[in-house]
């Protein structure tokens, strides 16, 4: 074989070799983006908190219906319905592990509700109640493995039923199952995806873990997105987790949990704002080197883990329920057009990195009363549970 033809065989190969080849490689390290230190407020004097929901198990998701209802996942698989701040006794829907009743839909069936697996996400389509469907992502087990997907649900008032599969054969496994789905202002339906503890996967784009996936609400994939014939909005994630659209702006941030441990580095949790294509980097960049292509967080804690949960946007700052922390987040930006810095962190409801008063939060929600709710998750096998727990509770933030 002439030597210029071997050439250019090489040349081809290397032109079409994917991220996921050169993953070996140790990732490249950056400093904080943020110039202002977390500050912990235990008290905040500008906030009154009360117990608006009790006694559920590891809530997930909450959702508000325009007529006045609420709807709540828990993880173990149930979806509760809400009616003038009384919760249900019936539930709005059940995910099961095995059949326990006749008339339960197969697809509600094989639920896997280990780890951080199980019912996670809700989303109202934008439309209701003229199309009157709710939205659920969670993990199950078929012939295949573990995978998880996204149904929909036909609204019936005090009950739920199974419509069809909007999107499947999304990764999952007991970890990194990402979970979060939301419509945004274009009517899109937004997914969050972990990579399953399967770092190559968040580079590789034929793969849907590691993600954020957009499709129309009947499953199709939109014409406008990045990538021919792909759900895939962005990619380069490790376990992305809230989702929240700037009011202003339209832009939409993302909170996603970091190493915390892996690949020699802990902590590094992040907020992103995503824009359409682009790469967060994950497991190539940890931090923010600004290194081109990737994108750098706006916000990067680098010792410590937090991890982030649901983020809201609430009177014009940015509330990210957490975790391990214990902490409500409230992020104050300055913005210059599209372009935001962060003016301040304040750990709410926190002494330290480790305790906070409210336990493990897993959700926050901006109410269409004014109020902000958050979903605390002492009960889903990490968290101490306390008296009542775990809770919706609603804050009143002053302006």
């Amino acid at each position: 074989m002439r030597r210029g033809f071997v050439s250019l065989i090489f040349i081809v190969l290397m032109t079409h070799v994917s991220p996921v080849a050169t993953l070996a490689v140790e990732p490249i390290v950056g400093p904080k983006p943020q110039t202002v230190d977390d500050d912990f407020i235990p008290a905040p004097i500008d906030i009154v908190v009360e117990n608006w929901i009790t006694g559920m198990e590891a809530p997930w998701s909450l959702v508000f219906l325009p007529d006045g209802r609420a709807l709540v996942s828990e993880r173990p698989g149930r979806v509760r319905i809400i009616r003038n701040g009384q919760l249900a006794p019936e539930p709005y829907a059940v995910f099961e592990t095995t059949r326990r009743a006749s008339g339960v839909s197969d697809y509600f069936l094989n639920l896997f509700a280990r780890g951080e697996g199980g019912l996670m996400g809700l989303a109202v389509h934008p439309n209701f109640p003229k199309a009157p469907y709710i939205y659920a992502m969670y993990t199950w087990r078929g012939q295949n493995g573990v995978r998880n997907r996204i149904v929909r649900l036909r609204d019936h008032g005090n009950h739920g039923t199974f419509d069809k599969i909007i999107l499947g054969g999304v990764p999952g496994a007991l970890f990194h199952n990402g979970g979060r789905i939301a419509f945004g202002p274009d009517g899109m339906l937004y997914a969050t995806t972990g990579e399953i503890f399967e770092r190559r996967m968040a580079q590789d784009l034929n793969a849907l873990g590691g993600k954020i996936l957009r499709i129309d609400p009947e499953g199709n994939i939109p014409t406008d997105n990045p990538f021919p014939s792909s759900p895939v909005w962005s990619y380069g994630h490790r376990n992305p987790q809230g989702l929240a659209w700037h009011p202003e702006t339209g832009q939409l941030f993302q909170s996603e949990h970091g190493p915390s441990g892996e690949v020699g580095f802990g902590a590094h949790d992040e907020i992103n704002i995503i824009e359409r294509g682009r790469n967060y980097g994950w497991p190539l960049i940890v931090g923010a080197p600004g290194k081109a292509p990737y994108a750098d967080p706006i916000v990067m804690w680098p010792e410590n883990s937090v991890p982030p949960a649901g983020i809201a946007f609430h009177q014009g700052d940015l509330y990210i329920a957490t975790l391990r922390s214990e902490a409500l987040i409230r992020l104050k930006l300055s913005q210059s057009g599209r372009r935001f810095s962060v003016t301040a962190i304040e750990r709410l409801f926190a002494e330290n990195e480790d305790d906070g008063v409210l336990g493990r939060l897993r959700d926050a929600v901006s109410g269409p009363d004014g109020a902000l709710y958050l979903l605390t998750s002492n009960r889903d096998g990490r968290g101490s549970p306390r008296p009542g727990d775990d809770k919706i509770l609603r804050l009143r933030v002053a302006k």
